[in-house]
């Protein structure tokens, strides 16, 4: 097998060509990519759910908008919580994933990490790809591939994610932020 590169902490953003209605218009932060497969989390599918109906002691915790997010629609009983915690150091119950960016213990009390907490956001579910899966997605065009920045994970208009990280890019990948919703109205 040949050797990945790394894709961990940047994001996968659909292109208008990617056909699985799980990922249409998906931002998704790869929270672990390697020669074994890929790990991420789709960060902008809100739910109705609060996170206070399903993790009661972390509801007080959650940014806004205070609600489960849907990672992907792998095992969607499940529970990941993702935090941006500055500095160099994170508590204990906190893992770094890629830059202030981490997986939170969610057996962890929250008390542990309340003060450490820049923001949380909890997920059901995540995106997954076997070895090999990403990458052929990638050859195929169904992704962009860009760079994470930490308000990324606890963006306030999830809704608005994907056009908001295609815009910020440089060249023609910004004016992909324009493609209509339905090509066919245009």
């Amino acid at each position: 097998m040949t050797e990945v590169s790394s894709l961990t902490g940047r994001l996968l953003v659909a292109t208008p060509a990617l056909a699985d209605p799980n990922f249409d218009r998906a931002v998704v932060l790869l929270l672990d990519h390697d020669e074994e497969g890929s790990l991420g989390v789709v960060l902008n599918r809100p739910t109705p759910v609060g996170v206070a109906d399903i993790l009661e002691s972390w509801g007080e915790f959650a940014g806004e908008p205070g609600v489960v997010f849907q990672g992907g629609p792998v095992s969607l009983d499940s529970a990941l919580g993702l935090a941006v915690i500055p500095g160099d150091e994170g508590p204990l119950g906190w893992r770094r994933v890629y830059g202030a960016i981490g997986l939170v213990d969610l057996e962890t009390p929250p008390e542990l990490l309340a003060r450490a907490l820049g923001s949380l956001r909890i997920f059901a579910g995540y995106a997954g790809w076997g070895p090999g899966q990403l990458e052929e997605e990638l050859r195929e065009g169904a992704w962009y591939v860009v760079e994470s920045e930490p308000g990324d994970v606890s963006s306030p208009s999830p809704e608005s994610l994907w056009r908001a990280v295609l815009r910020r890019q440089r060249g023609e990948l910004a004016m992909v932020a324009t493609y209509p919703d339905d090509p066919s109205l245009n």
